[in-house]
């Protein structure tokens, strides 16, 4: 067994980066890893490299987090080509039908994305990371099958027309994870009569974080000698996990919980997840209602 370090610095926090197109999530994130020289990256819930927007990366003990982020709702602008059905779903793919696009009124769009809102059934498509028998999906498209995938729900928060275009349709939705844009934009233009493919596909929310917060890669390079200001472009943990309650500790409580020992608690609340803070306001873990007036560590961040 080797016993080589990782190498680089023990830096913790979460970093909201502009993704650009082109580039793979996982390829920005090995950008970020150099450019803050970090032991531990990660990010939380993959961008395609055609999809640009809001990818927050966790580096050191963020990466403790990143389930939780994964697990929030998004929030997306996409371009739909009305008329033009794609092997993919997006305007990487081979065109498969072409069909007339009918006569629509603002108030016909809104009828029909109404349809969409609340709980769906989804299949999730086969340009997909998914895995099926050990593969992924994408991969086994790739060399021309078709597999069965069992439709998955998924909540549709919200469903806006921005803009109408002769042969285009500019939405904005935000949904629960494991939404398939592509997929719903397909769905879409069926639901019209006249099929439809994404043409462009930004990630305007991830969780708590937006757009107005995410930096690009350029800004971030411009920083590459500068480590001080570099670190301060980090966001702390305890800003993707703002939605829990906070449990403050004293130093005897924060102890007994780093060991993974339950503590007393009177009237304690019972949720699921807590964040835990020190008696400085630093969030050091979260924990959880485990029984009467007791609470558990679940994720110890220090």
């Amino acid at each position: 067994m080797s016993n080589r370090k990782k190498k680089g610095r023990d830096v913790s926090g979460i970093l909201v980066v502009d993704k650009p197109l082109h580039l793979s999530s996982n390829q920005v994130v090995q950008r970020v890893k150099r450019l803050f020289s970090a032991k531990k990256v990660g990010h939380t819930g993959s961008l395609d490299p055609l999809a640009s927007g809001v990818l927050p990366i966790c580096l050191g003990h963020g990466t403790k987090v990143s389930q939780y982020l994964l697990a929030s709702d998004k929030s997306y602008q996409f371009c739909m080509r009305l008329g033009v059905t794609t092997s993919t779903g997006d305007s990487e793919g081979d065109i498969l039908l072409q069909r007339e696009v009918p006569m629509l009124t603002a108030d016909t769009i809104n009828t029909t994305l109404q349809q969409f809102c609340g709980e769906i059934s989804q299949i999730p498509p086969m340009y997909s990371a998914l895995k099926h028998q050990g593969q992924r999906l994408y991969a086994i498209a790739r060399a021309g099958k078709v597999v069965e995938r069992p439709a998955r729900k998924v909540t549709i928060k919200s469903l806006d027309l921005v803009q109408q275009n002769a042969n285009s349709l500019t939405l904005q939705v935000t949904c629960t994870k494991g939404t398939y844009v592509r997929t719903l934009a397909e769905d879409i233009g069926e639901a019209i009569g006249c099929g439809a493919h994404v043409t462009l596909l930004r990630r305007t929310e991830a969780g708590p974080f937006s757009l107005t917060q995410a930096v690009t890669l350029q800004q971030l390079e411009a920083l590459q000698d500068n480590q001080t200001e570099l670190d301060r472009m980090l966001c702390s943990l305890d800003v993707a996990l703002l939605d829990y309650p906070v449990i403050t500790c004293n130093e005897q409580q924060q102890n007994d919980l780093c060991m993974g020992r339950k503590i007393a608690i009177e009237q304690l609340p019972k949720h699921d997840l807590m964040r835990l803070n020190d008696l400085h306001g630093e969030i050091f873990g979260l924990g959880k209602w485990s029984t009467e007036g007791c609470l558990a560590p679940v994720r110890i961040f220090v």
